[in-house]
């Protein structure tokens, strides 16, 4: 099945999609859906208010993940391009729910960063809680996967060692527009999905899911013996080579551009670049 938050006058709603319609759920995002318990996919087939999903304003496929995790230099050409070696373990981060914004909200270019690069990232959420998990235990926690871009203010980034400062900016990583379970994904899997971001068209990154060096199912296992593992868990996994930090000489974010983000059989976010200065802000620039 296919999950979405989207917005509504006073607030959100969780939502299932058939067809070109939205199945309204009586949750408030997909993360309170997947909290309801052990049976959350037969809540989440339940019948409620129709509505196009033409028009819908996405949010954030979870609004307030009990932790987001993330991972870096987690795909072999990443690592070679960034002139690392294959790490032994995953390096891990962490980022806040105030750094999400929805698959068409305008992504502001922060006043005190001109380096400002983008990274598709493949991310799921966690469905079932769990600790100290084998792989397969927690490849069944998976509730399904998303799209995100984490955008990296890489000035910041290398203040210090610690990834944490360029990484988690408010309202600087789109998560969306749908959470899709692991049998809607081509051949029933996360295991070898062509990923994109282009810049106004432009390819910039062009990558597949079998380059990455731990899977979803090995991430979720290696988390779990470091917390427990709760529904609504967001964890993004890594980049693909080709971003803009990397390339001779670097290229980064800039006013007016067009960030469109692709993972197949998942969906698109497609972000609008504004200077924070912009008139435009970054909810009233929401589309559907």
């Amino acid at each position: 099945m296919r999950l979405l938050t989207f917005r509504i006058e006073n607030g959100t709603r969780a939502g299932r999609v058939e067809g070109d319609h939205v199945v309204e759920l009586g949750f408030s995002d997909v993360g309170d859906l997947l909290a309801s318990g052990p049976d959350w996919r037969s809540t989440a087939l339940t019948e409620g208010k129709l509505r196009p999903l033409a028009g819908l304003v996405f949010a954030p496929v979870v609004l307030r993940p009990p932790a987001i995790i993330c991972v870096g230099l987690n795909y072999g050409a990443h690592a070679a391009e960034a002139g690392s070696h294959v790490p032994t373990f995953p390096t891990l981060f962490a980022k806040f729910a105030s750094s999400l914004i929805g698959a068409h909200d305008d992504l502001l270019l922060p006043a005190v960063s001109s380096e400002v690069d983008w990274e598709v990232e493949l991310a799921f959420v966690v469905g079932r809680s769990g600790r100290n998990l084998s792989r397969d235990e927690a490849q069944d926690s998976i509730a399904g996967y998303t799209v995100a871009n984490d955008v990296s203010m890489r000035d910041w980034q290398r203040r210090t060692s610690q990834f944490l400062q360029g990484k988690s900016f408010e309202a600087s990583t789109p998560v969306g527009p749908f959470l899709v379970t692991p049998e809607e994904l081509p051949g029933g899997s996360a295991e070898n999905l062509r990923l994109t971001c282009e810049i106004d068209g432009i390819a910039m990154q062009d990558g597949r899911t079998s380059d990455l060096i731990f899977c979803p199912a090995a991430l979720a296992a290696y988390v779990s013996e470091i917390m427990t593992l709760q529904p609504g868990m967001l964890v993004l996994t890594g980049t693909p080579s080709g971003i803009g930090g990397s390339r001779t000489p670097p290229v980064f974010l800039r006013d007016g551009q067009i960030m469109r983000t692709t993972i197949e059989g998942i969906g698109v976010l497609e972000n609008s670049v504004r200077a924070a200065s912009s008139p435009a802000s970054n909810r009233a620039g929401a589309r559907g």
